[in-house]
């Protein structure tokens, strides 16, 4: 298997077999959802990823990998260099399924009540009212997140993990669908702050966009220097349907090798001897949701080994921590990722779970 950073892969190695995965026909114990639901996934979530391929050419595997996260009910960190389209991305990702976005520019006088909100003494009623912030909108885009500091940053964590936000002890519930979508730059690192780890363990999965090929980028000189292709890009679908999509991916079959599967992956990153911190049961428990997004967008109503193959090194890598000595080798995380999904055996089912 070839693993790359923010991609994933829709071909099936387990073809022949893929019926040992699948819920027997009376339905899974965990009550799947009607396959017609499923069904109507991968061309709804199809049309999205064309749409935003018509802002950001050449990029089909990273944009179907940010779609999956939404439907998984992730958060999607997008580390690269400035002008390759991160925030295009996010706005087309919001145009395309036309629900609610807000900016957030990280900087480091940010304050966490400038991402929450606040409550304003109203004189009038004699009471406090609160005012929102920008985290109560459908995706919320954190730009240059790493440049916040980590108070500012933590307001954040409890939005990511529970989708709600509690301001002087009253809570407040978030809209669904909700997506954070961060940016950092891993080149100008001065004045910036590292992310904690509970921070990047609530990311879903991270990508990187990379510089476009030729073909793409002389087709984005000739398109993009007379007019601004978000103007003219259309809605797809809408929140409401979106909403359905996530509740019909929570219904995705997996069988309990499968499960067994994940977990086996995260127990190797754990004991790694070039890891100083391996997954977390969170980062099983995301892998595990996305593999489920990217089954139903393939349009299955059933996880493969494959799909959690594939989307191992995007969805762990980021929350490992190598060793003292895979550092000075030059050993990344996603490079480890890959040796460990490579040795690691895949699971033969030999009985519908």
């Amino acid at each position: 298997m070839k693993a790359m950073t923010g991609r994933f892969d829709t071909s099936v190695t387990h073809a022949a077999k893929a019926d040992e995965f699948q819920p027997a026909a009376t339905g899974s114990p965990n009550g799947h959802a009607p396959r017609i639901a499923i069904e109507e996934i991968a061309p709804t979530a199809l049309r999205i990823v064309d749409n935003i391929e018509k802002v950001i050419a050449g990029k089909y595997s990273v944009i179907r990998l940010g779609v999956a996260v939404l439907l998984a009910e992730g958060h999607l960190l997008i580390e690269d260099v400035p002008g390759v389209g991160k925030t295009t991305f996010a706005k087309a990702l919001a145009r395309s399924i036309d629900c609610s976005v807000r900016r957030l520019q990280f900087t480091p006088d940010l304050l966490p009540s400038d991402v929450t909100g606040v409550s304003i003494y109203n004189a009038e009623s004699t009471d406090f009212e609160f005012k929102p912030g920008p985290v109560f909108a459908n995706i919320v885009l954190g730009d240059e997140i790493n440049r916040a500091s980590p108070k500012t940053q933590a307001a954040l964590l409890e939005c990511m993990a529970e989708r709600q936000v509690t301001v002087d002890g009253t809570r407040y519930e978030l809209q669904s669908p909700f997506l954070v979508l961060a940016t950092q730059n891993p080149v100008e690192m001065e004045g910036t702050y590292a992310l904690p780890e509970a921070q990047r363990d609530r990311f879903t999965a991270k990508i990187s966009l990379g510089y476009p090929d030729r073909t793409a980028e002389i087709a984005m000189l000739s398109d993009q220097t007379t007019a601004d292709p978000l103007a003219s890009l259309q809605p797809v679908s809408d929140a409401a349907q979106i909403r359905n999509l996530i509740e019909a991916v929570r219904g995705v079959h997996v069988a309990e090798t499968v499960k067994d599967y994940v977990v086996a992956l995260a127990e190797a990153t754990r004991k790694h001897s070039e890891l100083r911190l391996g997954a977390s049961p969170r980062g099983s428990l995301h892998l595990l949701r996305t593999a489920k997004a990217a089954a139903a967008m393939a349009g299955r109503d059933f996880v493969l080994p494959d799909d959690v193959q594939q989307l191992a090194v995007p969805v762990l890598a980021h929350r490992l921590i190598p060793s003292a000595s895979a550092t000075v080798a030059g050993r990344s995380t996603e490079e480890l990722v890959a040796d460990i999904v490579a040795k690691v055996p895949i699971p033969a089912a030999t009985a519908r779970a």
